[in-house]
């Protein structure tokens, strides 16, 4: 049997390499910038973001949920229900909470210096949904941790959470054309790229729609939902009016960013 990690790891190539081929196969838009050079700084990224949570939280999300539920910490640990029904919950609890995060992440000043690093990508892809400063991955992290141990999601749940975000950030983030019914159809349930596209815009209004990660319910639920870009997805601007430079293409000036107000 596979090792969580090992689940991770495969669900994570196997889904990049898909989105990559589908990318050459069926891509919705032109990329603008080198793909060579934004790829080697978004998966350098991912490198560098995991090696640190390695070191600075040892303790995942998941071996947290495996003491707590030693323990007997966290909600579901306590009431009385079946145990498929805590791993369900648990998942829709924890989507609706990155929901709220994302929508913090934008709201807050603070917040928006380590995730503008996400936006201020200037092409969308798959790749593009791995791109964040490692400081917004361990702030998320240790939201996600604390999270787990109120609630007392179970173990299988918090791979599950997991493998679906990691899967989802890739799909939705993909520069892939999907039939305009089939994608009406998908947004019902969940983010598609098209949805999430519109997310990615520099027109302010835009950016702060259509938070949503996994489930598009949230979207609909909190009015934060926009159909389309006004300037519709081949010619639309992505990134953001202060950081026009391809300089954000390359991994330090990434990590440089949250302390740099403009680059044009």
């Amino acid at each position: 049997m596979m090792s969580e990690s090992e689940i991770r790891l495969s669900v994570f190539l196997g889904v990049l390499l898909l989105m990559a081929v589908l990318e050459l196969i069926i891509p919705r838009r032109k990329l603008s910038i080198s793909k060579l050079i934004r790829w080697a700084s978004n998966l350098g990224i991912v490198i560098l973001n995991t090696a640190l949570l390695r070191v600075i939280l040892p303790l995942t999300a998941v071996k947290m949920a495996i003491i707590s539920q030693d323990y007997n910490w966290g909600l579901f640990n306590v009431v009385s229900i079946p145990v498929w029904a805590s791993i369900l919950l648990s998942v829709i609890i924890l989507d609706c909470l990155i929901y709220w995060q994302h929508v913090s992440f934008h709201k807050i000043p603070l917040f928006w210096q380590l995730h503008k690093v996400h936006h201020a990508d200037l092409d969308f892809d798959v790749t593009t949904g791995l791109r964040f400063h490692p400081l917004e991955i361990i702030l998320s992290m240790g939201i996600k941790i604390l999270a787990v141990i109120l609630l007392g999601c179970p173990p299988l749940a918090v791979v599950i959470f997991e493998v679906i975000l990691n899967a989802s950030s890739m799909f939705n983030h993909s520069n892939i054309y999907i039939h305009p019914p089939l994608d009406k159809f998908l947004r019902l349930w969940i983010v598609t790229p098209d949805m999430h596209r519109v997310h990615h815009s520099n027109i302010p209004s835009e950016t702060n729609s259509n938070y949503g990660f996994n489930l598009s319910w949230w979207d609909f639920l909190f009015k934060t939902y926009r159909p389309q870009p006004e300037l519709g997805h081949e010619t639309m601007n992505i990134g953001l009016s202060t950081f026009a430079s391809h300089k954000v293409a390359y991994l330090h000036w990434m990590l440089a960013l949250p302390w740099i107000k403009q680059i044009k």
